[in-house]
């Protein structure tokens, strides 16, 4: 008989299931570029007008796993967002400049 995920991580370690816990955080966190298209109600026709570009071409950045900041820059403010990068450290946050790509 299957057991539940609760059962499961009863029986973990309080490590494992911190880690449990920080990944399952981490993942809800994370949004794909379609997701955030879809959500503002822009189809891929309309960033293509506004990026300039062809359907064919917003559908394959949306599938990229790695792409330029440039191009995600564009993106972003093709849908009226801007791009923030934050680099985390032990002691500070740094916001870095994405003005100039």
């Amino acid at each position: 008989m299957a057991k539940s995920f609760s059962t499961l991580k009863s029986k973990m370690s309080l490590i494992a299931q911190k880690a449990v816990e920080e990944k399952t955080s981490q993942l809800l966190k994370e949004v794909l570029l379609h997701e955030i298209r879809e959500q503002l109600h822009i189809t891929q026709e309309d960033m293509a007008t506004k990026l300039n570009t062809k359907q064919a071409n917003v559908s394959r950045t949306e599938r990229r796993r790695d792409m330029k900041l440039s191009t995600l820059k564009r993106y972003i403010e093709a849908m009226g967002g801007e791009l923030d990068i934050v680099a985390k450290f032990a002691s500070s946050e740094v916001h870095l400049n994405v003005k100039e790509l």
